[in-house]
């Protein structure tokens, strides 16, 4: 069982690192989250993106996923949630005043399980996401390994493992940026700007893309 060649997991984990390395809404939403509110809850949005991504890889192990990929219905309503929900979340920062940015010795209102389910969201109301998993993950499947589902799940699994490796150090680094961000008031404005200008980019994209 599980029985690959080296050409195999040579081609599948390259693909896994480019794949966690391209930028979209969750590593935006993580960075993000880092470089507002601090490391914890860079982690926190991590965690939550990582849930969210293995709620794909499950629903593409027992097929649920292909309803996704068959039905131009329950794409479009997924897709619209999905592209709300970011186009929310760039908005709130738009209309911020740069405070989340500012070192002032209160606390932040917003919860570490409060980011890890935004990060959930973000993650499973991309339906794209759905869409990749069920046509990636399929072409690593070998006859003779074992089963198709404990294969697709082996192989999505490994690709939230890449994204452990990856994304830990993207926090660290974005935590040590953020806290020179949060001494100045006006660096702070600009980047709640920049990312909300990002988000409702990134979910404008959702709602206009298609199959």
């Amino acid at each position: 069982m599980f029985d690959y060649t080296i050409a195999h997991w040579v081609t599948f984990l390259s693909a896994a690192v480019l794949l966690n390395l391209s930028p979209g809404p969750d590593i935006a939403f993580i960075l993000g989250q880092t470089l507002r509110n601090g490391r914890r809850k860079g982690f926190a949005a991590m965690f939550g993106i990582w849930t969210g991504a293995g709620l794909h890889v499950v629903m593409a192990a027992v097929g649920l996923s292909a309803i996704l990929a068959t039905s131009a219905m329950a794409f479009s309503i997924v897709k619209s949630l999905g592209a709300a929900y970011l186009i929310w979340l760039g908005v709130k920062m738009l209309l911020s005043r740069g405070d989340s940015f500012i070192s002032n010795g209160q606390p932040n209102n917003l919860s570490g399980w409060s980011i890890y389910w935004q990060g959930v969201l973000v993650s499973a109301l991309n339906p794209k996401v759905a869409i990749f998993f069920l046509a990636f993950l399929p072409q690593f499947v070998v006859e003779g390994a074992g089963s198709s589902a404990a294969q697709l799940l082996l192989h999505g699994s490994l690709i939230i493992v890449v994204a452990a490796l990856i994304e830990p150090p993207l926090v660290m680094a974005g935590s040590r940026l953020g806290a020179f961000l949060r001494m100045n008031r006006q660096i702070g404005l600009w980047m709640d700007r920049g990312l909300g200008a990002l988000f409702v980019a990134l979910g404008v994209r959702l709602a206009a893309s298609s199959k």
